[in-house]
């Protein structure tokens, strides 16, 4: 049985946030907090990616950690805060993107694994 697409109106109460780490060791610790204060609901750790970018005036070419970061948007505003003072970073990636369509059964799973 496939499940009917979420109404627009809930579309928008999931996000998936990315936010790149140094190794698979501040990535791990990250993802860990984040889960255990229900701010995200799943948290993949995307090993081996390039970073490439220009950082004071220079372009810089590193090996990151991409964390995809599965939250609803009532618990956004304390995820960034908590990215924000666990990251090692001095302006670390942080993109919240919203999350157009989804099956309702997993949408439905982020917000309860995300209630406070």
């Amino acid at each position: 049985m496939v499940a009917e697409p979420t109404p627009a109106a809930a579309r928008y109460d999931s996000l998936v946030v990315l936010c790149a780490c140094p190794d698979e060791a501040t990535a791990t610790g990250i993802a860990t907090a984040l889960l255990a204060e229900k701010l995200a609901a799943c948290v993949n750790c995307v090993a081996g990616i390039r970073s490439m970018y220009q950082w004071d005036g220079q372009i810089r070419d590193d090996t990151e950690v991409l964390l995809v970061i599965k939250t609803s948007a009532a618990r956004y505003a304390a995820l960034e805060a908590l990215l924000l003072t666990c990251h090692p970073y001095e302006m670390p990636e942080i993109i919240a993107l919203p999350v157009l369509a989804g099956a309702a059964d997993y949408l439905n799973w982020i917000r309860q694994a995300t209630s406070p």
